[in-house]
């Protein structure tokens, strides 16, 4: 093995082996040989058959007393680089550790080998993904075995495809596929055992391939790269001189470095995975995002479409729902799409409040209107002039004040309690409740008046459960905000996990779903969020129905929502489904009988045919 003999100004010489195809010497914190205050770089190539000295980027270097910008090597030469000398040993010669690590010099093969699988997890670590990480890997690979040229071939669909190719100087190559045998990668691929062709015009398994013969290879190693069990594809290196033939010695270095390498290429392609999901989650969630609304159902879509169209307008609207599905978020949106957004947003919740003090909290008091009412004090009304007021859990209102709030509504005037003096305001009204404000009026504890004032225009929002594919998108959205705002190191769903979010029915709706990720996030073990993070057991989720009851509650639901849309309307209902209108009546009439627990009577969408 060649050297150079480095000699530093007031320091004993140092031997340095030149290891590498290609060996470096600069100032660069990359170069292999550090040499202080000289600009450029100075490259000696190992061509198969000795040593050439190229300067580079304008390196001024002196062989043997002469400027030269290129020169072949021969025993005893010497160099110049500013200071440094550098004397150039064709024989080999063996230098201690010390000398080695003194001026950053080349170490034996073997250490190389593990020195840049380092540099590799640590360039994955730093800069993850696959975008370069395989002409790194390849890079590595080349340097370590000293070839000319490198292939990384993967299997896609049963097919070999040349990913990357590379040589020497760490350059991609044109042509890849004209530059590689068939034959020795399509061997490595059925047999998934490494290949070694010490002289492939000379042996007797491959001089008759007319890739070799038409390539005139002299020495081939190529490796199968498997992940997960299955074969990924391989890596091929070539070394076109015979001055330079591989052994098994290479072989068993490239064997090694690239089972650990697959390994780590493989977190590379998960992180890549979920990467990819996230870009994908994120273009969805502004195609399909609605402000700070996300729904992508034809549900949600209608309220979008409603949303637009009442927004500009003054006219009160009445939000319905279950708990957890968002009436607030519709109300904000509501305000922030108005011609009011300037003005304030004022929240209040009828059914969080005491009777005695919600009077207060709508209309404000006087100073001395009550025990404890020191000073005079605005309400919600008050606060809201200009913008919009919403009253949530309207339906939780106690039975007196909703007269007071219907006269407030009616004349846009409030009268603060302990005054008798009135006040004009100029607020929008949105209303909420989960209740079913039909069944409160018969019962006599909502008034109709008020009802019918309130619920100017109508929305009602579905629960989780009936949203589709709705679920796991927000399940991912509340998860990446969730990683964020927690930091934690959590990188997705399992399979499992996002299975089990879209056959969990969720009562709580959107908000039970976001808190039970916000506690997988913080109590999970793993990378993955598996459905035991989610505390959603195989007997909470909903079981796979038989495919003609799968049809009927289809059927069910799909009859409810056209009458949704339809504001009741049975005829209209009937005319759209195509159907007879006493089939829309025998239908409700099985709804309420099940909502009373009676038994059914026959189901009308039989007698349709």
């Amino acid at each position: 093995m060649a050297s150079l003999v480095v000699h530093l100004p007031g320091a004993a010489p140092v031997s340095v082996p030149l290891v590498k195809a290609l060996t470096t010497m600069g100032s660069g914190a990359d170069s292999d040989i550090r040499v202080d205050e000289v600009r450029g770089v100075v490259a000696i190539q190992f061509d198969g058959s000795g040593y050439m000295a190229t300067a580079l980027e304008g390196a001024p270097l002196l062989v043997n007393g002469k400027k030269r910008e290129r020169a072949h090597l021969a025993d005893g030469d010497a160099l110049q680089l500013g200071r440094t000398r550098l004397v150039f040993q064709a024989a080999e010669r063996v230098a201690a550790p010390a000398e080695v690590s003194a001026l950053g010099g080349g170490p034996d093969a073997a250490t190389l080998a593990v020195l840049r699988l380092s540099e590799f997890t640590l360039a994955l670590a730093h800069e993850p993904g696959t975008e370069k990480a395989l002409s790194r890997l390849l890079d590595a690979i080349i340097e370590v075995v000293r070839a000319d040229k490198g292939f990384l071939i993967v299997v896609e669909d049963g097919a070999p495809r040349v990913e990357v190719a590379r040589n020497f100087q760490r350059q991609d190559i044109q042509n890849a596929v004209e530059r590689l045998s068939d034959s020795i990668v399509e061997r490595v691929l059925q047999s998934r055992q490494p290949v070694i062709v010490s002289d492939a015009l000379n042996d007797a398994q491959f001089n008759a391939s007319a890739s070799v013969v038409n390539l005139k290879l002299s020495s081939v190693m190529c490796v199968p790269l498997v992940r997960r069990g299955e074969l990924y594809g391989a890596v091929y290196v070539g070394n076109d001189r015979i001055a330079n033939l591989f052994t098994e010695r290479e072989l068993t270095l490239m064997t090694s470095f690239c089972a650990t390498a697959a390994l780590l290429l493989e977190r590379a392609l998960e992180l890549d995975e979920l990467r990819t999901q996230k870009r994908e989650l994120e273009s969805r969630l502004e195609e399909q995002a609605y402000g700070d609304i996300i729904g992508a159902c034809d549900a949600m879509r209608d309220i979008f479409r409603k949303v637009d169209k009442v927004a500009g307008t003054n006219i009160d609207v009445l939000v319905t729902g279950e708990s957890g599905t968002g009436k607030e978020l519709i109300a904000r949106e509501l305000h922030r799409r108005s011609a009011r957004k300037a003005g304030p947003f004022m929240a209040i919740n009828c059914g969080a409040i005491p009777e005695n003090l919600l009077e207060s909290e709508l209309f404000g008091h006087a100073k001395g209107a009550f025990t404890g009412a020191v000073a005079a004090r605005a309400g919600k009304f008050q606060a809201a002039n200009g913008g919009t007021l919403f009253l949530d859990e309207i339906g939780e209102m106690p039975h007196p004040l909703q007269v007071k709030l219907l006269r407030a509504l009616q004349d846009r005037q409030v009268t603060r309690v302990g005054e008798n003096r009135p006040e004009p305001v100029d607020i929008r009204i949105v209303s909420a409740t989960n209740k079913d404000l039909d069944e409160e009026m018969k019962a006599g504890r909502f008034r109709e008046d008020l009802f019918y004032r309130i619920n100017v225009v109508h929305l009602h929002l579905p629960p989780l459960r009936e949203r589709g594919d709705d679920a796991v998108m927000l399940a991912k959205y509340f998860l990446s905000r969730a990683i964020r705002e927690l930091g934690s190191k959590v990188k997705g769903f399992g399979n499992q996990a996002l299975v089990a979010i879209q056959r969990y029915r969720w009562p709580g709706n959107i908000r039970q779903l976001e808190n039970r990720i916000k506690k997988a996030v913080v109590l999970a073990d793993k990378p993955l969020i598996t459905p035991d993070d989610l505390e959603l057991r195989a007997e909470q989720l909903d079981p796979i129905l038989p495919l003609a009851q799968a049809r009927d509650e289809w059927q069910k639901r799909y009859i409810n929502e056209v009458l949704e849309r339809n504001g009741g309307n049975r005829t209209k209902t009937a005319k759209d489904l195509g159907v007879d209108p006493r089939t829309i009546f025998r239908h409700l009439e099985r709804m309420e009988a099940e909502r009373r627990g009676e038994a059914l009577p026959p189901d009308p969408l039989d007698s349709e045919g």
